[in-house]
């Protein structure tokens, strides 16, 4: 199609997720035809506005990273620019060693620039490991390692079971000890090429940070929830021209002499070009008759699945501690793995909500399957129970709302971006043909994002997106507790 581009073209997106949305959004301003089917009953995929007790809530991801600009840009686009709010409180707080403690400051996603930037969350013993660190022979990355083992071997493992595995572990529900550093943790590993020390490439990257004179809040929500954006991005595609179809599953993806045909239960499409933009497994099926090599690759893609339980309490009931939540490392055998206090984070929740306060804890990571299978009432019962040990809430909640999100995160284990660099191979030799979305290039909002401005671009014949994304993954920050 590099030809012609999609101007005046007929394009379908396969996934009515934040990618897929983005995907038709940009195709549109460049003059496509755009169908979009989606095989559930609603728009958004993992972005989910909710409601509890009266108050609006998320009862999926709940902030984006405005670091990167895709997302905030996107929400501009499509009508939510007085609605964008930075968190009312940076402060967080990590739940280890039988107390609640200051989230350290001077660290790369746990991983801190000097020993003394862990003091109080580490273990004097651990301190001290942390400091033979400059003494140390050079550890290789090679092409990619796991984050966990090359910090463990640099300066302990109690650095990663304190810090590194619940920050990562909020963003993956993962476990640091297989993610990827290449992948997941991009700049640290670009930086750890370049140093002995892994401390000192801690700073370097710190000092690049000071350099660029970064402004603004590092995370951004929106009133009224994340969970508004991919329902305004609907809403600017249907005005713009674009069909979205829900409850359309697509059973059939092939070839044909002038492009592509697109078979649903009860419609066939006929398209100038694809994006698949849904997540591993169903991309696979799609992809299996006319991309093998792909779809093969995309089997081989793990996911954690995790639940959020969504609280609402009386504020008179409530005396919490400050800042906006707390993690808890996997090593203090606790059942939750972060609790946001959300009517502390965001002021909207509170002003919204003057005598209702909000809490959402999460459970559920890589290789846990029994905790997800319990009964609503008993994960209630389990963040309750972490609760009243963490902060001292005893409370009888108001209303309570359990969120399952089967398969939600996809896994980036060493070798993920090789992996993703082949699938880009196998598709990128059928014209008309592009994939993006979580499993990619970053699990984040603007990863997705940029991802589907990747996907149309190499349609448009542009692979410089594809290029970029492929060399240097978008990092998916935690965003401060419970994310």
């Amino acid at each position: 199609m590099s030809a012609h581009g999609t101007q005046n073209r007929q394009v379908v997106v396969i996934g009515a997720g934040i990618a897929g949305l983005a995907a038709a959004h940009r195709l549109l301003a460049r003059g496509a035809a755009v169908t979009v089917l989606e095989a559930s009953d609603r728009v958004g995929g993992k972005l989910l506005p909710g409601e509890i007790a009266g108050a609006r809530v998320d009862l999926g991801a709940e902030s984006l990273l405005a670091r990167r600009p895709e997302a905030v840009a996107l929400a501009r686009e499509t009508g939510l620019a007085g609605s964008l709010q930075p968190p009312a409180t940076a402060t967080a707080s990590i739940w280890t060693r039988g107390a609640l403690r200051p989230m350290p400051k001077g660290h790369v996603m746990g991983v801190p620039g000097t020993a003394s930037a862990l003091a109080g969350v580490l273990s004097d013993e651990g301190l001290k490991r942390i400091e033979a660190d400059a003494e140390l022979p050079r550890t290789e990355t090679g092409d990619d390692v796991a984050v966990g083992e090359f910090v463990a071997a640099r300066l302990g493992r109690e650095v990663v079971d304190r810090l590194v595995e619940p920050l990562l572990g909020g963003v993956y529900a993962g476990d640091a000890y297989r993610i990827s550093m290449r992948s997941a943790v991009p700049q640290l590993f670009q930086a750890a090429q370049r140093h002995t020390s892994l401390t000192e490439a801690v700073r370097d990257i710190q000092a690049g940070a000071a350099a660029a004179r970064q402004t603004g809040p590092v995370f951004m929500g929106i009133a009224g929830g994340v969970g508004r954006l991919p329902l305004a991005v609907a809403d600017s595609v249907r005005a713009r021209g674009g069909e979205i179809l829900t409850r359309a599953r697509v059973t059939e993806l092939r070839r044909e002499p002038a492009g592509w045909r697109v078979v649903t239960a009860d419609r066939v499409l006929h398209a100038d070009a694809v994006v698949v933009a849904v997540p591993a497994p169903a991309a696979a099926a799609l992809l299996r008759a006319e991309a093998p090599a792909a779809a093969a690759e995309l089997t081989a893609v793990e996911y954690a699945s995790m639940a959020l339980i969504t609280l609402a309490y009386r504020r008179a009931d409530v005396d919490l501690p400050e800042g906006s939540g707390f993690l808890v490392p996997p090593v203090d055998g606790r059942t939750i793995k972060a609790s946001t206090f959300a009517s502390q984070k965001w002021g909207w929740i509170a002003d919204e909500n003057p005598d209702v306060v909000v809490l959402r804890t999460s459970v559920g990571r890589y290789g846990e399957t029994e905790i997800l299978d319990r009964p609503d009432a008993d994960l209630v019962d389990v963040s309750r129970h972490d609760l009243r040990a963490a902060t001292g809430l005893d409370a009888r909640p108001l209303d309570t709302r359990v969120t399952r999100w089967t398969d939600g995160l996809p896994q980036y284990p060493v070798g993920h971006h090789a992996r993703v660099a082949r699938v880009r191979e196998h598709v990128g030799k059928l014209p008309g043909l592009a994939v993006c979305g979580a499993v990619y290039d970053g699990v984040g909002v603007p990863a997705c994002i940029a991802s589907a401005y990747a996907a149309v671009d190499q349609l448009d014949g542009d692979l410089g997106g594809v290029q970029e994304l492929t060399a240097h993954p978008v990092q998916s920050l935690h965003g401060g507790a419970g994310e």
